[in-house]
């Protein structure tokens, strides 16, 4: 199977970062407009081991949306992916704004829609969402699915 991974809010703790620039600096309109925000991110829980996992079985890509607020995101997410994943996973990132251009089997997002995964050809599991409010559930409905 191909599979693609987003990176912000699946992979790597957005949200939170978000949240805490905004307390510590309210009159930041856009925090991921910050230098260093997508490169200091935190992972989610379970997500490095989880891509590992995933990885072992099937073709597996990171494919994550770039900042309008911040061109150095495309550095800085890149450099999120050595730091977190190792060097050779880097060739695996995929930067796009419409991830409905890509073919493959799943696409795991935290968003249904607003990049083009609601034109994905394959299946969208919905990260955080009911059926899949974290990595096990994900692992769990992967294993089951035959595509």
């Amino acid at each position: 199977m191909i599979i693609y991974i987003d990176m912000d809010g699946v992979l790597a703790d957005y949200d939170k970062a978000f949240a805490e620039v905004r307390r510590t600096q309210p009159d930041i309109d856009y925090p991921q407009s910050l230098p260093q925000f997508f490169e200091n991110l935190e992972p989610i829980v379970g997500a490095i081991d989880a891509f590992h996992q995933l990885s072992e079985k099937h073709e597996v890509y990171i494919l994550t949306a770039p900042s309008n607020r911040n061109p150095l995101s495309y550095t800085e997410k890149r450099l999120w992916v050595e730091n977190h994943l190792g060097f050779d996973v880097t060739e695996r990132l995929i930067i796009c704004s419409n991830k409905g251009l890509l073919k493959g089997d799943i696409l795991i997002d935290d968003n249904i829609d607003g990049k083009g995964q609601e034109n994905f050809e394959g299946k969208v599991l919905h990260f955080s969402s009911e059926p899949f409010p974290h990595w096990s559930k994900i692992l769990n409905a992967i294993t089951a699915m035959k595509l």
